[in-house]
């Protein structure tokens, strides 16, 4: 063989040696900090947190099937989170609590969309403050039975003014529907809802008043169903006007001549 042929064949190898070398050199430290990455995402820290095992309408009650621990970062743990830590028995004292609010399959269980355990649901879904009171309703007062449990709805009373003229009137505004006759909680499956004769709000004190007095003095008690994004709204507005003296002092109301003529009790008799 030539010389010059050996001496290109040992350059050709001595570069081939160089860039392998190379190519080893560049390469080694990205897998390490690739590795070293890796190995920090695993060794992220975690609790437990109770979390919703299925779908849980309103009104239903928390077992062992339908709760299960979930391991949780615990830079995203926020107050309000049950966690094994700090609550370990909570799948057995937990058990046969009535759920407030609809919870999700993988959400967190919340103290504030929770009641106790009694046996009497409807007033473990009542707020602190809040009354449950029952109108009729049909059909044609209920939105056709599109109104379900948890919907929000304005009750309108129609009634009858001078000269048999009927008059309209929003006696309470953005009231949330408890139930629907016993029915305290949408249908799973899709399914067309059942027209009730008889929907339970939740109501203010003051407001419960104003229903009872309506109830009395109305042709007919509507509700209107109003939209989901108003559910943000003031729902504690009422016609205050209805109740007897207005301003809280008690009167007698003395109908002549088709015409209301209010007096306190204690005003002297004609």
């Amino acid at each position: 063989m030539k010389p010059a042929r050996i001496i290109i064949l040992a350059v050709a190898i001595v570069a081939a040696g160089l860039a392998g070398l190379l190519a080893m050199r560049l390469g080694g430290p990205r897998s390490v900090v690739q590795q070293q990455a890796e190995t920090v995402v695993q060794k992220e820290p975690t609790v437990n947190v109770l979390v919703s095992a299925a779908n849980l309408p309103v009104g239903s009650r928390l077992d062992d099937k339908s709760m299960r621990w979930m391991a949780w970062p615990e830079g995203s743990i926020v107050e309000g989170f049950i966690t094994e830590t700090n609550r370990p028995q909570a799948l057995t004292e937990l058990a046969g609590t009535v759920v407030r609010l609809p919870m999700f399959e993988g959400e967190p269980v919340r103290r504030e969309k929770i009641a106790d355990s009694s046996s009497r649901i409807m007033s473990s879904l009542l707020p602190s403050g809040k009354r449950a009171v029952a109108t009729e309703i049909s059909v044609v007062t209920g939105a056709g039975g599109f109104i379900l449990p948890n919907d929000r709805v304005d009750v309108i009373m129609v009634r009858r003014g001078e000269a048999d003229a009927f008059l309209t009137e929003t006696v309470l505004s953005n009231v949330r529907v408890l139930a629907i006759d016993q029915q305290i909680q949408e249908k799973d499956d899709g399914s067309k809802s059942v027209v009730g004769t008889t929907a339970t709000l939740e109501l203010t004190p003051d407001q419960a008043k104003v229903i009872t007095v309506a109830q009395q003095m109305a042709e007919r008690l509507s509700l209107a169903l109003r939209s989901v994004a108003d559910a943000q709204e003031e729902d504690t507005s009422a016609a205050d006007y209805l109740l007897s003296g207005g301003s809280g002092r008690p009167s007698i109301q003395v109908i002549k001549s088709g015409e209301v003529v209010k007096s306190t009790t204690d005003a002297k008799s004609e």
